[in-house]
């Protein structure tokens, strides 16, 4: 379960495009940065992914994103011309037909996993449309069927993916069911996704068999061919919508309210959305609070009752600037974030904190999930599981009896520091343009990677403060 969405810089703050995710993961999914240089390869050389092996590209552009303790790819990711992508899973007919052939003893071929497309478009695409190309083409060529989770079985664990694909000018959504794809450009405004088929009769692409098949395989009426609608035709009705729908609609709403301001849409508009649990709804917010959940947020916890899957594993608000004198930003938040903290990181700083990067006992690596024979769990040294740890504090126990008084103590120590933050960050972003525009790369990427630095250990304090706290 997860959430995405995007404002253009016509409903921007900051005139610039802005593009948010929260990635919703099993509780034990640790998921820490990983950073990856650029780089040339060979004519003939093969890239190894969870269940295929494919060409590798002449030259791989540098990248870093949010992965998964066991996973090549990322949930979000950006590279370095500032392409950003965040996806969703999404559940279609196609799966279960493949789940009824595996489950009939016909073993189906297994594809590319939907957080290695994420990190292929990204290092292979200069633009979105680029990242776009190249996602869409290997959908078609590989299929994404193959568990993204891990300890799970390749039936339980499948899903196909929507993606939301940005850059400095413009944004897609890509929705894939199988081997085949639809795409609709982000015109104006913004848009949102969730874990449903959100693309219906304002497609702006598709593949080249995408509607034959569907009327092929009675999904479709043929004589409804010119009113085409992909969610209608390609969607899972028995996959309950209750998982998704309100949740995208709850974003749609919230980016509106934003959006109709004098001031548009700004890092702290995305940030609320994403730390959202309908407080100022009907609902009113969770019945007892948001540790104990009784139903989706987009902010999402683990519930005792075990129908949210997880938690949120990372949350990201990437900053998308369309001129010099400015340089993406990606806010990085590592667990649930209405607990956590914000982290300014710049892929121009040419790499990232190693206590960014580190997983826990079972360590960041490379492999199938099904391969995965334990739970990742603490081990110091990495600030996923720090931020774990102290949301588990923050409960206190399953029923999340600290929750109130906690939380209010860690939101006064982050937001503090958030807010300095965002306030400092801009002159920051100048004097690094300033100084990369000057042909003076290194001095601009050792100047970024010392602000996120000085940023992580300001983070780390606070982290122990509040503990202690905790203890008066």
């Amino acid at each position: 379960m997860c959430d995405t969405f995007v404002a253009l810089s016509d409903v921007s703050a900051l005139n610039s495009v802005i593009l948010a995710k929260n990635s919703d993961r099993p509780a034990f999914d640790c998921q820490p940065m990983a950073y990856h240089e650029a780089k040339t390869f060979g004519d003939g050389e093969k890239l190894q992914l969870a269940y295929v092996s494919i060409d590798q590209t002449g030259e791989r552009y540098r990248t870093f994103g949010s992965s998964p303790y066991w996973c090549w790819g990322y949930e979000e990711g950006m590279n370095e011309f500032g392409v950003t992508i965040g996806n969703e899973a999404v559940y279609t007919k196609d799966l279960t037909e493949n789940a009824e052939s595996e489950e009939s003893g016909k073993p189906v071929d297994k594809g590319i996993l939907g957080m290695e497309l994420i990190r292929l478009g990204l290092e292979r695409g200069k633009t979105a449309e680029e990242a776009l190309d190249v996602m869409a083409k290997l959908v078609e060529a590989y299929g994404q069927w193959g568990s993204g989770v891990p300890m799970s079985d390749t039936v339980s664990g499948s899903y196909n993916n929507s993606y939301i694909i940005a850059d400095k000018k413009e944004a897609y959504i890509l929705e894939t069911a199988g081997n085949r794809w639809a795409v609709r450009k982000v015109e104006k405004g913004y848009a949102a996704i969730s874990n449903e088929v959100s693309i219906r009769t304002d497609m702006t692409s598709g593949c080249s068999d995408l509607i034959d098949h569907a009327i092929k395989k009675g999904w479709w009426p043929e004589e409804k061919w010119d009113a085409f609608d992909f969610a209608k035709a390609y969607i899972n009705q028995n996959n309950p919508r209750q998982l998704s729908h309100i949740r995208v609609q709850r974003a749609r709403q919230l980016l509106s309210q934003a959006a109709g301001r004098d001031e548009k849409i700004g890092v702290t508009d995305m940030k609320r959305i994403l730390r959202d649990h309908y407080e100022d709804t009907f609902l009113e917010g969770p019945y007892f609070n948001a540790s104990s959940p009784d139903f989706l947020t987009i902010c999402m916890h683990d519930s005792p009752a075990g129908f949210t899957w997880g938690n949120t594993a990372s949350s990201m608000v990437a900053v998308l600037p369309d001129n010099d004198r400015k340089l993406p930003v990606m806010w990085w938040a590592p667990v649930v974030p209405c607990c956590s903290i914000y982290i300014p990181l710049f892929i121009d700083a040419r790499g990232l904190p190693e206590y960014l990067q580190k997983a826990g006992t079972f360590g960041k690596t490379m492999c199938a999930p099904s391969e995965v024979d334990c739970e990742d769990t603490y081990k110091e040294g990495s600030f996923w599981w720090d931020m774990r740890s102290l949301l588990d504090e923050i409960n206190g126990n399953a029923d999340g009896d600290t929750y109130e008084q906690r939380h209010a103590i860690v939101r006064s120590l982050f937001d503090e520091l958030e807010n300095r933050w965002l306030a400092e960050v801009d002159a920051v972003e100048m004097r690094a343009a300033a100084l990369k525009n000057d042909g003076k790369v290194q001095e601009a990427a050792d100047m970024l990677y010392a602000y996120t630095e000085k940023c992580v250990g300001e983070a780390q304090e606070a982290i122990e403060r509040a503990k202690k706290m905790f203890r008066v």
